[in-house]
């Protein structure tokens, strides 16, 4: 047909901008403030359990499940380094992959390949892996998980987060949850230091 326009394309657009938008309006809000540096939002899916410990200018942010029957944890680890070390991606992957090592020798992937988080604000790593001894159809105790991911986030020159993520399978609804609110995560910069 000539001079027909395809709308489909700005119709899914638009589709996945009112769903995720919808999506916020039900998500429970995380705040980490760190005064003159800014503020870190988080927005978690689901029904979340949050911990926040700010001790001598860290920050540790530990979210687990409210319901006993879903196996899973992240905790976050927020510090505010005196001088960048992980200027560049390339830096960062590589140590990222170099803390994985330990993870990697007990994993079903037996090496540390790191995966770039999708973030708005800054650049981050981070590697998974499936613990060899509870792969399978056998539920892991709880508190142990079947798979893990370990990483980092540059989210500034002087902000680093660290991050550990446990559930039972990558594509489990949890973890899902946590990896998507890492990755729409939003950061609010401040005055400086």
């Amino acid at each position: 047909m000539i001079g027909a326009v395809n709308v489909w394309p700005a119709m899914k657009k638009f589709l996945a901008l009112f769903l995720l938008t919808c999506a916020g309006a039900f998500a429970q809000e995380q705040v980490l403030d760190f005064g003159a540096r800014g503020k870190l939002t988080l927005f978690l899916l689901g029904d979340w359990k949050a911990v926040v410990i700010n001790m001598a200018g860290q920050y540790e942010v530990t979210f687990t499940p409210r319901k006993e029957s879903i196996n899973a944890s992240c905790s976050f680890k927020v510090t505010f380094p005196d001088v960048d070390r992980y200027d560049t991606k390339a830096r960062l992957k590589l140590r990222v992959e170099a803390d994985g090592a330990a993870f990697a020798e007990q994993s079903v992937e037996g090496k540390a390949y790191a995966k770039e988080f999708l973030i708005g604000t800054g650049y981050g790593f981070y590697c998974n892996f499936t613990d060899a001894a509870l792969r399978g159809n056998k539920p892991a105790p709880p508190g142990e998980f079947k798979v893990v991911s370990a990483g980092k986030i540059r989210l500034t020159p002087e902000i680093l987060i660290e991050i550990f993520l446990g559930a039972d399978s990558f594509r489990d609804e949890a973890y899902q949850q946590i990896l998507g609110a890492i990755e729409g995560m939003e950061f609010k910069p401040g005055r400086g230091r």
